[in-house]
């Protein structure tokens, strides 16, 4: 299976909504940053256990109690897309290329870099502001099962991974998908900043409001009947589950509010009709017509809103010298946009979510189970880290 996007897209950067920190704003954040490093570094017992996952208790209290003191400028930056093109780029978080040394062999030894005073430069400290970027916008998680349950992911090239459907790859299309459209618990939002892209390698995005279906189509693909299977990040162990047939959209509420659970690369659709398949193919086709290409250059986020819009990347030869393109990725739930019911029983295919931030007075899902809400004074102030039997670990590389 493979994503026919086209490979050559024009830059279409004003069909992104963009938004602006506010010098103060963006100055802010990375001063608390580095306050809240200074107070890690001082009172952690191994800080290079903690920057593996980012999921200490103490690294979690002191985001949880100190992003409320950032301007309120940020939480308005940060607030989710508001237009059609479901994304926004937003620019002028203050860093530079040279702060933060040679961009790592894989998301391995970048999380081992960020731990190690000797080499990490100032990742740690950017880890540090992307959870306080990510709590401002709501509540930041991870997977188990991917980049050992770190909280904010590398997204890097990586040797021997050029050709592959993950964000290790390089020399190859990135088809647009939704982020984790496997599973139940997938982001409402997704995050991706840029420490490093000299050479302007695009994210592409592409957004199912902008795209034109006949009824008959909407119908089709409203209908569970194909699964989509967990990509390659979470490796192998999925053929034990049972493979759920998902819709690919959802448009009860008309076209103007369409979402989208779209992994062409994972959906098996040759287990399809000829028809389902026919409007599976005018949707990918309307999702390329309406691509637009987001080039991010550091101190820009690029924030995808993962029930509109799907994203992928552009071909490019990397060089594996320390000076390849280097993002920061977190994956945010909002609170006020709850899953459908019709998605709680899900299998998830055994992957599960770290959830150190879980909100009070939610419902969160756990494979298909429910958690019962929690009240504030029973909100729980340390992470929340749900393991998968062993045999089943699958996190090897990292996905866009």
């Amino acid at each position: 299976m493979k994503g026919v996007l086209s490979e050559r897209k024009t830059l279409h950067p004003l069909d992104i909504e963009r938004r602006e920190l506010p010098v103060a704003a963006g100055r802010a954040v990375r001063e608390l940053a580095r306050e809240i490093s200074t107070t890690l570094d001082s009172t952690l017992p191994d800080p290079a256990s903690t920057a593996a996952t980012l999921t200490d208790p103490i690294v979690i209290a002191q985001i949880e109690r100190r992003f409320a003191e950032l301007p309120a400028d940020v939480r308005r930056t940060m607030r989710p897309p508001a237009t059609a093109a479901g994304a926004t780029i937003v620019r002028r978080l203050p860093l530079t290329d040279a702060e933060f040394g040679p961009t790592p062999p894989s998301w391995r030894e970048a999380a081992q870099w960020s731990g190690d005073a000797a080499r990490r430069a100032h990742s740690f400290e950017l880890d540090l502001v992307m959870l306080l970027l990510a709590r401002s916008a709501g509540e930041p998680f991870g997977w188990q099962g991917q980049q050992g349950g770190r909280l904010v992911n590398n997204i890097l090239p990586s040797p021997g991974h050029e050709d592959e459907q993950s964000g290790a790859s390089s020399k190859t299309l990135l088809s647009p998908h939704s982020e984790d459209a496997f599973h139940p618990q997938r982001a409402n939002l997704l995050m991706l900043g840029c420490l490093r892209n000299p050479d302007l390698v695009g994210t592409t995005v592409s957004s199912v409001r902008r795209v034109e279906l006949s009824a008959a189509q909407r119908r089709l693909l409203s209908t569970p009947t194909l699964p989509i299977l967990p990509d390659v990040s979470y490796g192998s162990g999925h053929e034990q589950y049972s493979a759920t047939p998902l819709p690919t959209l959802w448009t009860s509420a008309g076209p103007d509010e369409a979402t989208l659970r779209y992994d062409p690369a994972y959906t098996p659709l040759d287990d399809a009709d000829a028809e389902y398949r026919a409007a599976y193919a005018r949707l990918t086709a309307e999702l390329e017509r309406v691509c637009v290409t987001a080039a991010l250059t550091p101190g820009e986020i690029l924030l995808v809103d993962n029930d509109v819009a799907v994203h992928g990347r552009v071909p490019f030869t990397a060089r594996y010298d320390g000076t390849d393109r280097w993002l920061k990725r977190v994956n945010i739930r909002l609170p006020d946009r709850p899953r459908r019911a019709e998605e709680a029983d899900e299998n998830g295919y055994g992957q599960r979510v770290v959830a150190p931030f879980r909100a009070a007075k939610t419902t969160a899902f756990v494979s298909g189970g429910r958690e019962s809400a929690r009240t504030d004074e029973h909100r729980e102030s340390h992470p929340v880290a749900i393991e998968r039997e062993a045999a089943h670990d699958r996190g090897s590389i990292e996905h866009p």
